[in-house]
């Protein structure tokens, strides 16, 4: 049957009355959107609170979650690897030049190479924000270390420069700028390194890069002031990343409302008005200029309660996941939305799924979901987590630029020293934060959203919970209670989409007689004890997923998993894996043949290989195909979606 996460314009009605909700009461507290801001003032003991709209579940802090043995732990250490291994000196390096500073280290190269205009956006941004989350994914003091020395080292850099100005490339791209003339994206990488600053403060306690990035942003408000709304509006046609973000963070941390002025001037009307209308206007623009403006939007609806910004961020989720998104998730071709909703069957090639965009729609999913608790969010979250971020990263740490999805194309990554592409940085910020989405949490219970090995700690509530599972290879879960006394504690755990026959729940061994139906939560209250165990179900079949305007052009998926075909190395060599400052290299596809569809059911033309979990093969061709989970595939030519032709026995 065709695997769909949403049905259009359904969601938006859900978080239109959660809204609602959400505004009819206050917002205490302990159910604020941004948890590493309300961790923080609570650790410094403020009880204020600049959020208007409250979360209807939030997340864990990443210091109360941590990863255990699995698939999401591996590639996350892997990750944390590749960056302690990075050079500070070689970091810092375009900072100092910048601020007329001395440095002899050796220049990273390209898109952080000295002249490039983009320099700085991974050195002192994604790098910054990844080592924190890093640090509160795994408490290790040597990433901490690393990243609060290079704040110190920026901090000096932006001292020299006596303004609060503080970035590798020099004021003259701001002036060409504001003269609207062509320069790159100099407030995308002004946002980065802003971000970067404000989350060693979050996750890290650093006070000195809060001070940093304040200063930062009080340079933006000198910058701005002389500007007409007029000319604002054309500068904003030059990518400006998440400074409206930035901004509304900055306000909740501080209670400083000039920042919330400052981020209402980084609001593109031209994009924002049409989806505050419900009106997609999405065809023939760059995808991950606007996604992340849209996180923006959620962010000012949470500290300002302004329903036009809840419109504009739920409906813009909501057109995206149901009408331009691939069966993996992710979204975009060329980084750019090219046709109308719903056209995406010319939309596959060497180019298709930019990785920064599926980081920013899971980003704003978390914002989405936090609103609703609704579980259609999370099995979005899940579909793009394993199909397009888990296998975006080879075995030292390097990181995609695409997910390529036409067939007879490869993975391929960004080189040791010579790509440092958008994409490495929101992959390195991506490996280090697997553990952010797993749990969530009200005020009684706890939301179980993702089947990842995992220990919780809620010591509010002197609860732990460990789940231990080898999904997918498992079909199901356990979890394991842990309490000093006995506690009562609803646990709310997914039924996904893809479950649609048999799931069964035990606790302590016993069958409970009633289950969910897909995409809901699975409410279990009751007074638990330590040692309490339930076990959970969740049975896997395959499924295929059609390009909604081509039912002949499929993907076949399993669970949660997009399969993919492997169709041999042929030309597949260093090369061609790690193409440098391109983001992607030469080289053509290789043909793959049609499949004779079954004519007795949508999936009968793979079948599952016997005692070998995850491991498939087509049925019924010319010649047999093994089929893969796409995240594990790296090294080959692959095929996701599948021209079927005619009809088998």
């Amino acid at each position: 049957m065709p695997s769909r996460l949403v049905t259009r314009r359904q969601f938006a009605r859900i978080t239109v009355a959660a809204a609602g909700a959400a505004l009819a009461s206050p917002s205490p507290l302990t159910t604020l959107a941004q948890d590493p801001v309300i961790d923080t003032l609570r650790a410094k003991g403020k009880s204020e609170t600049r959020e208007h709209v409250a979360w209807r579940v939030q997340p864990f802090p990443l210091s109360q979650v941590r990863l255990l043995d699995g698939p999401f732990k591996e590639a996350m250490m892997v990750n944390h690897r590749w960056l302690v291994s990075l050079p500070s000196d070689r970091l810092l390096h375009s900072f100092r030049l910048t601020a007329g500073l001395p440095s002899s280290a050796e220049p990273l190269g390209g898109w952080e190479k000295p002249d490039c205009e983009l320099r700085g956006h991974f050195a002192g941004g994604h790098y910054l924000s990844a080592c924190a989350l890093a640090y509160a994914a795994t408490g290790e003091d040597e990433v901490k270390t690393r990243a609060n020395a290079v704040v110190t080292e920026m901090g000096k850099c932006q001292d020299a420069l006596k303004n609060g100005y503080l970035s590798a490339y020099p004021v003259e791209l701001f002036d060409r700028l504001r003269e609207v003339r062509r320069v790159w994206a100099p407030f995308y990488t002004y946002h980065k390194i802003m971000a970067g600053l404000l989350d060693m403060y979050l996750y890290c306690g650093n006070d000195q890069a809060l001070d940093m990035a304040e200063k930062m942003a009080g340079w933006v408000g000198a910058w701005h002031q002389s500007i007409s709304d007029e000319q604002m509006q054309r500068i904003l046609q030059t990518e400006y990343g998440g400074m409206e973000e930035i901004l509304c963070n900055l306000y909740a941390v501080t209670g400083r409302r000039q920042y919330l002025g400052m981020a209402h001037r980084f609001e593109k009307t031209m994009f924002f008005d049409p989806l505050a209308q419900h009106r997609d206007e999405l065809k023939g623009i760059h995808a991950n200029t606007h996604i992340p403006q849209v996180i923006g939007a959620a962010r000012r609806y949470e500290v300002t309660g302004e329903p036009r910004y809840h419109d504009i961020a739920g409906y813009f989720w909501d057109e995206v996941t149901s009408e331009r998104a691939y069966c993996t998730g992710g979204t975009s071709n060329g980084e750019s939305w090219n046709t109308d909703p719903g056209k995406l069957a010319s939309e596959l090639g060497k180019y298709t799924e930019e990785c920064c965009c599926a980081y920013n729609m899971m980003k704003l999913t978390r914002h989405v979901f936090g609103w609703t608790a609704d579980a259609r969010a999370m099995d979005y979250y899940e579909r793009t987590l394993y199909n397009h971020r888990l296998g975006t990263q080879d075995a030292k740490g390097l990181k995609s630029y695409f997910l390529p999805l036409g067939s007879g194309y490869w993975k391929y990554y960004n080189s040791a020293w010579d790509s440092f592409w958008c994409c490495t940085g929101t992959g390195a910020e991506e490996f280090a934060k697997f553990a952010d989405s797993i749990y969530f949490h009200d005020d009684d219970g706890v939301y179980v959203n993702l089947f990842i090995p995992s220990e919780l700690n809620w010591p509010e509530k002197g609860i732990r919970i460990r789940q231990e599972t080898k999904f997918p290879e498992q079909e199901g879960t356990t979890l394991i209670i842990h309490t000093a006394k006995p506690a009562e504690l609803t646990l709310h755990v997914r039924v996904p989409y893809w479950v649609n026959r048999g799931g069964t729940v035990k606790i302590n061994g016993e069958s409970l007689a009633a289950f969910s139906s897909p995409s809901s939560y699975l409410a279990l209250k009751r007074v638990w004890k330590d040692g309490d165990r339930v076990e959970v179900s969740l049975p896997m079949n395959l499924h295929v997923h059609p390009m909604p305007d081509d039912p002949t052009l499929q993907a076949m998926m399993y669970g949660p998993m997009v399969l993919a075909g492997k169709l041999g190395n042929a030309g597949v060599n260093e090369g061609s894996m790690y193409p440098g400052y391109d983001t992607a290299p030469g080289g053509d596809p290789i043909p793959v043949p049609a499949i004779v569809k079954s004519s007795k059911e949508p999936t009968g033309w793979v079948e599952p290989v016997h005692d070998q979990p995850l491991s498939f093969r087509t049925v019924g061709q010319s010649e047999s195909t093994s089929l893969v989970p796409l995240h594990q595939v790296s090294g080959d030519r692959y095929a996701v979606y599948w021209k079927l032709a005619g009809s088998g026995a």
